[in-house]
């Protein structure tokens, strides 16, 4: 005698809702840009630093600033 399975899941009608509730949220979200401070972060992690060039010659004495 075999069991019936048990259907899980959500149904069509609530994905749907969640789906526009994710959506509603993510579009606030989206809107509120990026804080300034973390743009200034990503500004200053793009200019390179004065001991970059080090790094290429072979130098061993380059400062370890915990990036490696």
């Amino acid at each position: 005698m075999k069991e019936a399975k048990k259907q899980g899941g959500l149904n069509a009608e609530i994905q749907s809702r969640i789906g526009h509730q994710l959506r509603a949220m993510y579009d606030d979200v989206v809107r509120q840009g990026v804080p300034d401070r973390f743009v200034e972060l990503i500004r200053r992690l793009d200019v390179p630093t004065p001991d970059a060039h080090l790094q290429n010659t072979g130098d061993q004495t380059t400062k370890n600033d915990g990036r490696e």
